[in-house]
């Protein structure tokens, strides 16, 4: 067995954490409020840059027809849906089984065809899969080895492919916003959702992407607005953030 394939990106802690609340994944008033919030944001950006990136006509009903998509730590499937309603083939893992139980209840209720595996993204890559977009939507706070998990994900990109990473900044602003006023005076996650030191800066994520050979492309940053209720893109990349890298085509 090689060392690579001794080694894990999953966090145990993390996935016990998350399947304790996995009856709550669809609860828009749950604890998983603010992804609900959070989803319109990310949903409408995934759109526009991978239709820009892949040609594909933004204002059709499936507009990511024809495209293989893999939504890593999918949870209760929050983000698999919304794709798989605008025409992508997606195939939705996460390591907590009672997760892949919500999902795959939940798409059946709606009738979304969604492939979900209780599963890793380092299994996938071993079994030499490969996908157009990778997602990693709030995930890499939650993994017990970012750079491995990166290096993992973005074996997962088809040569020509994209992935998209969502994550809070380690910053003192991310500190003081993202885990003290969101956890413990908002109560919009449960306290001790997140850890500041596994937060991840932009850099910290880009370098293991280029080392792999992915090419960062845009930082995007985004922040809620306590007026309108809502999630907005930002230039701001002190506190929640995405970055979009590309994969050169063979």
């Amino acid at each position: 067995m090689t060392d690579a394939a001794r080694k894990t990106t999953i966090d145990d802690a993390q996935v016990e954490w998350f399947s304790k609340m996995a009856a709550e994944w669809w609860n828009p008033h749950g604890k998983f409020k603010p992804l609900h919030k959070f989803n319109p944001v990310r949903v409408a950006y995934i759109r526009e840059k991978a239709c820009a990136h892949f040609g594909q006509d933004e204002t059709s009903a499936r507009p990511l027809a024809g495209l293989r998509l893999l939504d890593v730590g999918c949870g209760g499937g929050l983000l698999s849906e919304p794709m798989a309603r605008m025409g992508a083939e997606v195939v939705g893992i996460d390591p907590a089984e009672k997760n892949i139980g919500i999902a795959e209840t939940h798409a059946a209720q709606s009738g979304v065809p969604v492939d979900y595996r209780a599963t890793t993204a380092e299994a996938l890559a071993e079994a030499g899969e490969q996908f157009d977009i990778v997602l990693n939507m709030e995930v890499v706070e939650h993994v017990a080895d970012v750079d491995f998990f990166l290096t993992t994900c973005a074996a997962l990109v088809k040569p020509g492919g994209m992935m998209f990473v969502a994550t809070i900044n380690r910053t003192l602003k991310a500190g003081a916003l993202a885990i003290f006023a969101a956890e413990r005076v908002l109560r919009w996650l449960p306290p001790g959702t997140h850890q500041y030191e596994k937060l991840v800066r932009p850099e910290e994520i880009e370098s293991p992407l280029k080392a792999a050979g992915m090419i960062p492309i845009e930082r995007q940053g985004v922040f809620f607005n306590l007026l309108t209720d809502s999630w907005n893109r930002s230039r701001d990349t002190d506190v929640n953030y995405m970055v979009l890298a590309e994969k050169p085509a063979a």
